[in-house]
């Protein structure tokens, strides 16, 4: 028999303790770990650290679900890998520093490679006392996939010692349709905003950086595709000036007013109308359903003509040679919307094109649904509308405008006093969203289902969250704003040419699968009964106080309204909603299941 010395002993004790040191987990995807060894505050409630898993999914999306490396010492040379009979996505999870709560959380998602070699802690994420690498699992299930049951396994290999976590995938015959029921739209305003998060890829100058700058904005398209979320840039500002590339260029004055050059508008925005840019990715190539055209007070007409002959000539000039060439193309699958985003608070026209709140100023909708009919045929087949982002006055435009408009953009929870409209609105062929911000890391995992769930509940077709893509000038530092203005981050900081999700886009996808398996119940069935049953198991609340306000509109006339007026009177509607838990999507999700034939 071999004979060791006390000492030795003594280093393969401390080594074996060391390696049993580290760990690794599984965590649902609804609770997000902290870096030091806990689960956030906000969704504490029901989380569970194990060494493995059992999911469920429909065909034709994803299931996911974080490991987690727990460890109480530093390790070097530790490697992460993932064996699955399904295609799996890997990411690591950065932790942001939160200013507003002086708190870490999970959000942005970095691509790996697996095998993945990683050091604990993280040098890059630097936080004093971590004691956790986390990482987000997204696994693929085809639309083709045979129904049944799936395992899969993780390995965690720390120099000598292995761990491993184990996760079985129920794939039930249903399948998420293609289209979805709800249009989750990410906004978004020029690519000013493009150069600070990319300042190597767009160092350079001339067609190089024009064609960097391009590339990049349908990367952001792309990323939104991917993970069911629209995405909407408005290429002009308050006053009408507009980004290079985002409109045609003009030549000539009056009826001479003409389309001189495509080139930029077609080689930024051809490959998202076509469809071409989203080739590759899992959802395959195909058009994208709403686009902002560049139309504004003072383009493709000079301002300066307004209300003259001389006006009507340069915009039935310029929109007809627009409809010619989008038919020509064959851009006939995308609804292209004239939307004007000034205020005259801004001073830069004497009318608000958006949430008006000055009766006078709803002429100029009229006139502008005037023009359009001069100047496209009567048959076009390219879908040009006239859209509205209405709030203050939405009671009255619903009215006087309802033939002119034919995009609504309803401002928050406002629309409760006037959900009874909605029905013979859409029943016209109108198009109704809502819109609002993002829920910031520090809310419940959870909130960043409600909204989608919201706008199927009021009988909407979208929902727009209004700014998706700034995350503040140093997201990997500090997040001043909680993330409320961004969906995404800039990759560039670990050699990526493109932007990269968050954990919040992910849940949101997420739930947007399940809206699209419970709408196709709710056609097939009773549509009341699926709807008040989703959100029951929700937040344990009725359908009809999801749909209506407990309390009227402020007295008076909106004009007479302030911001105060009207968050004082929805706060009522607003108070009744309870937190939701960490868990309650994957309720709805397991009901999705159910009513899809699938899980008992």
């Amino acid at each position: 028999m071999r004979r060791f010395s006390a000492s030795v002993l003594l280093l393969l004790f401390v080594f074996l303790g060391c390696c049993r040191a580290t760990d690794l987990l599984v965590l649902s995807a609804y609770h997000r770990p902290d870096p030091f060894g806990s689960i956030v505050v906000s969704d504490l409630a029901g989380a569970s650290w194990d060494h493995s898993i059992q999911l469920a999914a429909a065909r034709g999306g994803y299931v996911s679900f974080q490991l987690v490396v727990k460890s109480d010492r530093p390790c070097s040379a530790c490697k992460l890998s993932v064996q699955s009979s399904q295609p799996v996505d890997v990411y690591r999870e950065w932790f942001h520093f939160n200013t507003p709560d002086k708190h870490y959380y999970p959000d942005a998602l970095i691509p790996v490679q697996l095998p993945y070699s990683f050091q604990m802690p993280d040098s890059g994420n630097v936080i004093q006392g971590q004691k956790v690498r986390a990482f987000w699992v997204d696994v693929w299930i085809a639309p083709n996939t045979k129904p049944g049951v799936y395992r899969g396994r993780a390995r965690l290999v720390d120099g000598v010692a292995r761990r491993s976590v184990h996760f079985t995938i129920s794939v039930l015959p249903a399948e998420i349709p293609a289209q979805d029921v709800i249009d989750v739209n990410s906004n978004s305003y020029g690519d000013g905003w493009l150069q600070a998060q990319y300042p190597k890829a767009l160092a350079g100058s001339g067609r190089a950086n024009e064609d960097e700058k391009f590339h990049l904005i349908q990367q952001y398209y792309r990323i939104f595709d991917e993970n069911r979320t629209s995405y909407g840039v408005l290429g002009y500002g308050h006053s009408g000036d507009m980004e290079s590339g985002f409109a045609p260029e003009l030549a000539g004055t009056g009826t001479q007013k003409h389309i001189a050059s495509w080139d930029k508008f077609d080689r930024l925005f051809g490959p998202v109308l076509d469809g071409s840019a989203f080739a590759g990715t899992r959802r395959g190539p195909h058009p994208i359903s709403f686009m902002y055209l560049p139309i504004n007070p003072t383009w493709p007409a000079n301002y300066l003509w307004w209300g003259e002959p001389g006006y009507q000539a340069e915009f039935t000039n310029v929109v007809g040679e627009m409809e010619r060439h989008f038919r020509e193309k064959g851009w006939t699958s995308t609804d292209f919307e004239v939307f004007f985003n000034q205020k005259k608070r801004y001073k830069g026209f004497e009318w608000d094109g958006d949430e008006q709140r000055f009766p006078k100023d709803m002429r100029y909708f009229l006139i502008y649904s005037d023009l359009l009919k001069k100047a496209l045929p009567a048959d076009t087949p390219v879908h040009f509308i006239l859209r509205a982002d209405v709030s203050w006055m939405m009671n009255r435009q619903f009215h006087v405008l309802k033939n002119a408009i034919h995009a609504w953009c309803t401002g928050g929870d406002v629309i409760l006093w006037y959900l009874n409209q909605v029905p013979a609105l859409k029943q016209q062929g109108d198009i109704m969203w809502n819109y609002g911000g993002t829920p910031p890391v520090q809310d419940v995992s959870t909130a960043i289902t409600f909204e989608p769930l919201h706008a199927w509940i009021l009988g909407f077709s979208g929902f727009e969250r209004w700014l998706a893509v700034s995350p503040g000038p140093y997201p990997f530092q500090a997040l001043a704003n909680g993330g409320t203005e961004t969906l995404v981050y800039s990759g560039e900081r670990f050699g990526i040419e493109g932007p990269i999700p968050s954990i919040r886009l992910k849940l949101q996808r997420n739930a947007v699968q399940d809206l699209d398996l419970l709408e196709a119940e709710a056609k097939q069935g009773n549509r009341e009964a699926v709807q008040a049953q989703v959100v029951h198991l929700f937040d344990h609340m009725t359908l009809s106080e999801w749909r209506h306000s407990p309390s009227p509109p402020p007295p008076g006339e909106p004009l007479d309204w302030d911001n105060t007026d009207l968050s004082d009177a929805l706060k009522p509607y607003e108070a009744q909603f309870p937190t939701p838990q960490p868990d309650a999507w994957q309720r709805v999700h397991e009901f999705a299941l159910k009513s899809s034939g699938g899980v008992e």
